[in-house]
């Protein structure tokens, strides 16, 4: 496991969460209210130069207003498989 934003599996996950936040029509700059930052935070979240935790990945998915758990569910469905252990592992938990 790699720490780098620039990790497949991560850039996914960006991908999903900025999907969510267009699906529901909410600006970077409304985002950026919701969560009490600026929107050059959500702009680098987005961009992959500012790594989020998994506690900022709750809040984001709050403030966007979709549910973590589905947006962990997308990010698990759409991410390759790669046999190990831990991805069953976190499957599991979520089911």
């Amino acid at each position: 496991m790699t720490g780098s934003t620039h990790n497949p599996d991560y850039r996914l996950l960006l991908g999903i969460l900025r999907e969510a936040r267009k699906q529901q029509c909410v600006s970077q700059v409304e985002l950026a209210a919701r969560l009490g930052n600026t929107q050059t935070f959500v702009s680098k979240c987005e961009r992959g130069e500012r790594r989020i935790d998994l506690v900022e990945f709750v809040e984001i998915a709050e403030a966007i207003g979709v549910s973590p758990q589905e947006m962990l569910a997308e990010y698990l469905g759409r991410r390759a498989p790669r046999g190990s252990a831990g991805g069953k592992l976190a499957q599991k938990i979520l089911d």
